[in-house]
């Protein structure tokens, strides 16, 4: 059987760190996954030499693969420069939709007493991330200016993954944009929610305001929950919800790009947080979500192998981090490499355990 190719696109400081952690844990030894990896250089050095060539010969090969994992990669502030490789990505992709659950993580007291998961499903593209911006004027006279967009097909997007996900996961789909104020702009997403919730009978929705949304976040407790949003709200607020579990380390985030029928034809999965420079070669940085990301690559793989090494990834990371195997964000005094050698080896054990009993 020909493996499955992975197109890894490798980062800048702690984030190409972690990349390397989870690329241990994805270790056909480790998953018992016929894998191939197939790895684009995508730090700033590589972006600037190649004039972002390399993004798009990356989002070519994963057009073809459907299936890659990225490190965390810095974007330049001066607006000349090669600019973020997310966003041209995504573009590139034609992604509609960025997954980012938050989950309780074992023995870490979340905020709120919140314990069931909420995924934040984000519009991957267009929004304030595509917007035109320019100034105009001089002095106290200067005015900025910015032209946003958003498009129905994106909308209807993001609309069905977000009822498909909730069914799935038998949860309640809450909030929603700020359609009151931009009942033009952002009421096209409601639009799109509430046929959405027309197609999708059996699955609660809870519609609500952006802000409420946020407010009332700090009051949910046992329901899980599935958040729609356009593209800058679902940036903060996904932010948020992983923080108010603990940590913005101890999850995974999933790009998706999906066919006319709204089914995944690629996925892309990172850790949702930065290159943290500061944590560069030092070893103490948390690898929970690179390692998850790889656990959540592996679900779209499409074989029975694949989602048994997913699963035993996803229970390997969390059980390590109860039994108190922990990095010093989540209060232990665990290194970075000790996580990932804890995580491979219970995967292992999982894995001979499962085959053992059949």
């Amino acid at each position: 059987m020909t493996p499955r190719t992975i197109v890894v696109l490798e980062g800048d400081q702690t984030g190409q760190e972690l990349l390397q952690e989870a690329l241990r844990v994805l270790d056909p030894g480790v998953t018992r996954c016929d894998l191939a990896l197939e790895y684009f250089d995508l730090s700033l050095e590589s972006r600037r030499a190649s004039k972002n060539g390399v993004v798009h010969a990356a989002a070519a090969r994963l057009k073809e693969t459907g299936l890659g994992i990225k490190a965390a990669t810095i974007t330049p502030g001066d607006p000349d420069d090669v600019g973020s490789p997310n966003a041209l990505l995504r573009d590139l992709l034609g992604a509609q939709v960025i997954l980012r659950t938050g989950r309780r993580i074992p023995a870490i007291r979340p905020i709120a007493g919140v314990h069931a998961p909420i995924a934040v499903v984000r519009m991957a593209v267009e929004d304030a991330y595509n917007a035109k911006e320019w100034r105009e004027g001089e002095g106290l006279d200067e005015r900025a200016y910015s032209t946003r967009y958003i498009s129905r097909r994106t909308c209807r997007a993001v609309a069905e993954y977000t009822f498909r996900y909730a069914r799935r996961t038998q949860s309640k789909v809450f909030g929603g944009p700020k359609y009151t104020v931009s009942p033009v702009y952002e009421g096209m997403f409601k639009e799109e929610m509430d046929r959405a919730a027309g197609r999708y009978p059996d699955v609660r929705y809870d519609p609500q305001l952006i802000d409420a949304t946020y407010a009332l976040l700090l009051e949910t407790t046992g329901e899980a929950l599935v958040i729609p949003a356009l593209n800058r709200d679902g940036d903060t607020l996904s932010d948020l919800v992983l923080k108010m579990f603990g940590t913005i380390a101890g999850a995974e985030s999933v790009i998706l790009s999906m066919n006319e029928d709204f089914d995944v034809q690629i996925a892309l999965t990172e850790a949702p947080h930065g290159t943290a420079p500061s944590l560069q070669g030092k070893n103490v940085a948390n690898p929970m979500a690179m390692i998850l990301a790889s656990a959540a690559l592996l679900r779209y793989v499409g074989s029975d192998a694949a989602g048994k090494a997913s699963r035993a990834i996803y229970e390997a990371t969390m059980e390590a981090v109860y039994d108190g195997i922990r990095t010093t964000d989540l209060g232990g005094q665990t290194s970075t490499t000790e996580f990932t050698d804890e995580v491979i080896r219970r995967v292992r054990g999982k894995l001979e355990v499962w085959d053992t009993l059949g």
